[in-house]
């Protein structure tokens, strides 16, 4: 790693960016992110949040607003306005934790009780934060109050806008059992966000993962209908029997093997898109001695930027098809109910070298490139309104006084890992919001040529 992460910069920019810097401290990191985390923002309760960063923001000199979705749900958004000749850039980062923190809805699907981190309260043991969502996403939230914060502070001359997003609803939900409306995940806040014209010329999005990634995966939902037969426990042996639960099984275990050739059939580029059958309903839980006429599932298929949510569609239900012919007599049929597409951002763009350029001075080796990813994040919702985007963050927590699964991963975050992330942002920013358009223009086209 380059001592300072400055390295290709000119002279002035240099500058710049040192003067930011300086206004970065570990203390100031700990204090942003554990306000952050010990404010609970469930996808579609994120209003109390969006109002605390918005304060926050507009207290270090920014012009910033919530911005309502309805009476639960809000946004946040800060601007450090230019001169009007440069490109104006969004730093980006969703704020609704994918779990919400309560036993009421989230055991015993995520365990039998909450464990510490996965409440919204956090807790500090040395270089580490814990608490719900403290890395994914408040940490990388975090990070980019801090880069903007440090930006103001230092005063920066800038001839574009710099502007910091928070979205609500950026998890992959759809509305919980006390929710308003239906869209409140699924980057309902992001679109929201452009629609009322807070709007760049380039973005980054700020979420896990240690490299600038300039594509991701999309996803199509389906909801896959099994038949069976309505019929009584005690008339098993007497009347036809057909159990839609257990079909659904035979369904479920062919689906889980399809996955995995169709997840070969579609790597590509740094994507290797994934599907998981994620629920099942069916029956009545209080009279257990008679089988329902169908049981459901749920499946999130991820699609690479190559293809679309129609070609998806069809080989998923030329699947079932070819299932209906092995298995006589098999009921299953499936509708998709969601589609957002993958996207892609060409590697000439300015965003990409310029974020890529911070990574590798940072590092002091050339940028490195993780491949096989199958996690989608509003980066495709900024990409797919035609702003070219990069996504880059933090690594998950490796070493740590407890073992790190799924959710500690979510819920753990390494001050040290926000501070080069931070520095990494500040850097990226100041390459792009202190040049003139025309000069940002020249760098594109000789990248293409």
């Amino acid at each position: 790693m380059s001592a300072d992460g400055l390295a290709g910069l000119d002279e002035r920019r240099r500058s710049w960016a040192l003067d930011a810097a300086r206004h970065i401290s570990a203390d100031r990191l700990r204090e942003l992110i554990t306000g952050l985390v010990d404010i609970p923002s469930p996808t579609g309760d994120e209003g109390p949040l969006a109002t605390h960063i918005a304060d926050t923001l507009r207290a270090t000199g920014c012009h910033a607003a919530a911005q309502p979705l309805d009476d639960r749900q809000a946004n946040a958004w800060g601007r450090l306005t230019g001169d009007g000749t440069g490109p104006d850039l969004m730093l980006y980062a969703p704020i609704d934790t994918l779990t919400v923190g309560e036993e009421s809805e989230d055991v015993p699907w995520i365990g039998p009780e909450l464990r510490e981190d996965m409440r919204p309260a956090a807790t500090v043991y040395g270089d580490l934060v814990t608490g719900l969502g403290a890395s994914n996403p408040k940490g990388h939230a975090a990070c980019v109050m801090m880069a903007t914060e440090a930006i103001s502070r230092a005063g920066v001359p800038l001839t574009g806008d710099l502007v910091a997003a928070f979205g609500a609803g950026g998890m992959p939900t759809n509305a919980r059992p006390v929710g308003t409306r239906r869209n409140t995940g699924q980057g309902a806040g992001c679109s929201f966000l452009l629609e009322q014209g807070v709007w760049t010329d380039y973005a980054v999005i700020a979420k896990p993962g240690w490299t600038v990634s300039w594509d991701e995966v999309g996803l199509v939902w389906f909801e896959v209908t099994v038949g069976g037969t309505h019929t009584y426990a005690g008339s098993r042996h007497r009347l036809p029997y057909d159990n839609a639960i257990a079909r659904a099984g035979e369904v479920a275990a062919y689906l889980e093997r399809w996955f995995e050739e169709y997840a070969e059939r579609h790597t590509s580029g740094t994507v290797a898109p994934q599907g998981i059958v994620s629920s099942i309903r069916g029956g009545w839980p209080r009279m257990a001695a008679v089988t329902p006429a169908v049981c459901t599932l749920m499946v999130d298929l991820r699609i690479s930027p190559d293809i679309t949510p129609m070609r998806a569609k069809r080989e998923f239900m030329d699947a079932l098809a070819a299932l209906r012919a092995a298995s006589p007599g098999l009921d299953v049929r499936a509708e998709m109910v969601l589609a957002i597409p993958g996207t892609r951002t060409p590697r000439g763009s300015w965003i990409q070298r310029s974020a890529t350029a911070a990574w590798e001075a940072l590092e002091g080796r050339a940028h490195e490139v993780i491949a096989g990813n199958s996690g989608a994040t509003d980066a495709n919702i900024l990409r797919g309104r035609g702003i070219p985007t990069v996504r880059v963050g933090m690594p998950k927590v490796a070493e740590a006084p407890f073992e790190i699964d799924f959710a500690r991963g979510m819920n753990t975050v390494s001050l040290r890992a926000m501070e080069r992330l931070t520095r990494h942002l500040i850097r990226t920013a100041v390459d792009t919001v202190t040049r003139t358009r025309a000069e940002v223009a020249e760098a594109e086209e000789g990248a293409v040529a």
